[in-house]
């Protein structure tokens, strides 16, 4: 008797990657799961469960786990790559060989490549020239997607057989996708939110009221899409859930990890103490340092981004670097109404 469900393939054992994989399950797809750790597999497949990223989830029976990538990929119709940014292209490599131009590759992973400043869609494209690319983001915290709470995601793609296929094959009662052709800007937008979850738990240790969390969100999306939009993204991408939303959730809720790595600064441990006190890979670290550098070559200002680098790479104490960003520069509230360069054309005239 043949099988004639819909095939998944998930790349990456963590826990965003097995939410994803038990809600194709539950949505009749068959689903295969790739990860380096044997183990994992074994216990995946054994108990249904995934005690290091996910201990009190139920995953679906139908989730198979495997280390050997071909037989993951096999006929598979959608690929998710749930892998960290720093592994992503090594692993695209490792499935090069079994992946065909067919299949909908779709990235999982909010971070970005050090060398050109890739984002990991540009790197499915480079290294498979496949014709059918997306990105998933928003604000999606795994555990809350696993206990299926009501979740809104974004699948970005110019191709549109691979937004309706992933909103078709991932979409349910709980986990709604909607759709979006801007996949730069979705997937920047996903990238840089990590930065200003790390400045929001900083605030948040150092005792700063709602009056100031709020500012700092506001002013965090008005430089996320300063920067985005003079890369190439388009502006009312973040006024969508891959900007405003995910910005929200990763800036108030202490289960995002790079939220939590901020707060550990901010109670004035070193960098290193708070990553591995974390005990797992918070993209918002390596966004800093990317950001910084890359806004410096392109003349963009970011003063919060320039903020949080000077703390956690040149140990200024987050409370100082707090009171430097308040003595920084009174500009426009929304750029795309009023410009920077009109409010300080105005400030010469009246001085």
């Amino acid at each position: 008797m043949s099988d004639d469900r819909l095939k998944v393939a998930v790349l990456g054992g963590g826990s965003f990657g097995t939410a994803l994989a038990s809600i194709a399950a539950d949505n009749g797809a068959q689903v295969h799961q790739w990860m380096r750790d044997a183990a994992l597999a074994d216990e995946i497949n054994r108990d249904h469960r995934n005690s290091h990223y996910l201990p009190d989830y139920a995953i679906n029976p139908a989730v198979t786990a495997a280390t050997d990538m071909r037989e993951v990929l096999a006929g598979a119709e959608l690929v998710l790559v749930a892998i960290p940014s720093q592994a992503f292209r090594s692993v695209v490599r490792q499935a090069r060989p079994w992946l065909s131009s067919e299949q909908i590759l779709v990235s999982t992973t909010k971070g970005i490549q050090a060398e050109g400043f890739k984002l990991m869609s540009q790197i499915l494209e480079e290294e498979t020239g496949f014709p059918h690319i997306g990105v998933i983001s928003g604000p999606n915290l795994a555990s809350e997607v696993a206990d299926k709470q009501l979740t809104a995601t974004v699948i970005a793609s110019d191709d549109p057989l691979t937004r309706t296929r992933v909103q078709s094959l991932l979409g349910c009662d709980y986990f709604r996708v909607y759709a979006s052709n801007d996949r730069f800007g979705v997937e920047l937008g996903g990238a840089l939110k990590n930065i200003y979850a790390i400045a929001a738990g900083m605030a948040a240790a150092l005792g700063m009221g709602e009056n100031t969390r709020s500012m700092l969100m506001t002013r965090a999306l008005a430089e996320m899409s300063r920067f985005a939009v003079h890369l190439g993204a388009n502006p009312m991408t973040f006024l969508g859930l891959s900007g405003v939303g995910d910005l929200i959730v990763t800036c108030s809720s202490k289960l995002s990890r790079n939220y939590r790595v901020g707060y550990a600064l901010g109670e004035g441990r070193t960098l290193d103490e708070a990553v591995e006190a974390l005990g797992q890979v918070a993209e918002g670290v390596n966004t800093v340092h990317l950001v910084h550098d890359k806004s410096s070559e392109e003349g963009v200002y970011m003063p919060l981004a320039e903020g949080l680098y000077q703390v956690l790479f040149n140990q200024v104490p987050a409370r100082d670097m707090a009171k430097l960003l308040m003595q920084g520069e009174q500009s426009s509230d929304v750029e795309f109404t009023l410009s920077r360069e009109d409010v300080k054309a105005a400030r010469r005239l009246e001085d």
